[in-house]
């Protein structure tokens, strides 16, 4: 179901109330472009068929101001030979012409009015065509740069994700360096344990490691 009825509607719109209420403005615009560019091809048919008649209609009156002229002419001549009765035939002739000249001309008035009409109709057309394209390129601007912003945020909020996570693993990294360090030093703890167990056994049972030997006496000391 199209927006508009009548053309007058389309003349008589309110643009802008019209896409303040639509609850998607862009797709609006686009249908009342779309309605409005339907109706222009109609009316400048109409304005065509409108011009077609008129040419048609003076080019009637043309042919029948020959023949009324030409009944004349002929009228005078019988008249002149007497023959008032070939006279008479030659003036209704005439007087017919008249009366075709005349509802043609009739009509060609009528014609002309609706042509004013629907050039007038076509210039107000074409000015809402324009203001709606207008509105429409306005919307999708701002369509766009609202979009445009969101994902502005999107890579900023990714982006202090990203932060997040790098500190995260520097913490973590940190965190395993220290738990490393403990790891070693328990692996050292226990290497010296392990030493201590064998220097114990094979120093007798005693897990102190054995006095260092005293050296003999040298020859030519006293005893």
């Amino acid at each position: 179901m199209g927006v508009f009825s009548r053309l007058s509607d389309i003349i008589n719109s309110n643009i802008n109330a019209m896409l303040d209420k639509a609850e998607d403005p862009e797709k609006i615009a686009r249908l009342i472009i779309q309605e409005m560019e339907d109706c222009l091809v109609e009316v400048r048919s109409a304005a065509a068929r409108s011009m077609a008649d008129k040419k048609e209609y003076e080019r009637d009156i043309v042919a029948l101001e020959a023949s009324r002229v030409d009944w004349a002419a002929k009228a005078e001549l019988a008249v002149e030979k007497g023959r008032e009765d070939l006279a008479r035939g030659a003036l209704a002739a005439k007087q017919r012409a008249d009366r075709e000249i005349e509802s043609r001309r009739q009509a060609l008035k009528a014609i002309e009015e609706i042509s004013y009409k629907r050039q007038d109709d076509l210039e107000k057309l074409q000015a809402k065509l324009d203001e709606a394209k207008t509105k429409l390129r306005a919307l999708i601007v701002r369509r766009e740069a609202a979009e445009h912003r969101i994902q502005m945020r999107s890579r900023i909020e990714v982006n202090k994700v990203d932060e997040m996570e790098a500190y995260a693993d520097l913490i973590n990294v940190g965190e395993r360096g220290l738990e490393a360090q403990f790891q070693d030093l328990a692996a050292e703890e226990s290497i010296e344990k392990e030493l201590a167990e064998i220097k114990r056994r094979r120093g007798g049972g005693s897990s102190s490691p054995p006095s260092p030997r005293r050296p003999r006496a040298s020859e030519g000391e006293g005893v």
